[in-house]
């Protein structure tokens, strides 16, 4: 071979169908669309991203991973997590009322990250807090609870219900996105050791799904602010 030559070729609404790629085709999708629309569990209530600290959604997506994620954890390390931070954007869509699918899993984390826990100090663990304030925005966060008083400083420093002590190490979940960096969360690098768990966060959701039968909204106050 001397040379290979090519040209763009556009697929749009002029492009139309082939009769016989949709033959092919139409069993597998049938067979896909089979799979994600199986009913695993019911919503009394709807889920969603709305808050200004916390949300609905943020709480369950944050406790389902630590629930899940320390099944792994246990059993690999003989660990527990302490503390589970997410990202709101990370949260794709919400759930609502009625049945929840295989589908409303993919909907919700379309991304293929998967949950890591790293090992973090106190003072690490004072840097997320403050990022968390910073940033203003609701990230899903499970066995961490504070206060932000008038000055916008966080007091009152829970972690599992007990106060956070500098120089303790805790472990924190999160996902690979932000453990690499993603949305400026630096601190994460700080850690001083991590745990792939191998387990997607698509799929700790499929599995809460497919245990839990129904789904709560949980409303705890974890992130309380002073007037």
């Amino acid at each position: 071979m001397t040379r290979i030559e090519g040209k763009e070729i556009s697929i749009d609404e002029k492009a139309g169908s082939s009769t016989e790629i949709e033959r092919i085709v139409k069993p597998y999708r049938d067979k896909v669309d089979q799979d994600l629309n199986t009913v695993l569990a019911y919503a009394p209530e709807t889920l969603d991203k709305n808050g200004q600290w916390q949300t609905t959604m943020g709480n369950l997506f944050a406790d389902v991973a630590m629930q899940y994620g320390n099944k792994v954890f246990e059993k690999r390390e003989g660990k527990k997590i302490d503390i589970v931070m997410l990202n709101h954007g990370g949260i794709r869509t919400i759930i609502p009322k009625g049945d929840v699918t295989t589908r409303a899993a993919f909907e919700i984390m379309p991304f293929e990250n998967s949950m890591v826990v790293c090992a973090m100090n106190g003072a690490t663990v004072m840097e997320l807090i403050n990022y968390f304030i910073a940033e203003k925005k609701p990230h899903p966060l499970s066995g961490l609870t504070f206060t932000i008083d008038k000055n916008g400083v966080a007091k009152n420093i829970l972690v599992q219900g007990k106060p956070i002590e500098d120089g303790k190490i805790y472990y924190v979940g999160t996902n690979d996105y932000l453990y690499n960096g993603g949305d400026n969360m630096l601190f994460f690098k700080k850690s001083t050791a991590k745990y792939d768990l191998d387990y997607k966060l698509r799929n700790i959701l499929i599995d809460y799904f497919k245990d839990a039968d129904t789904i709560p909204a949980t409303r705890d106050v974890r992130i309380s602010q002073e007037k």
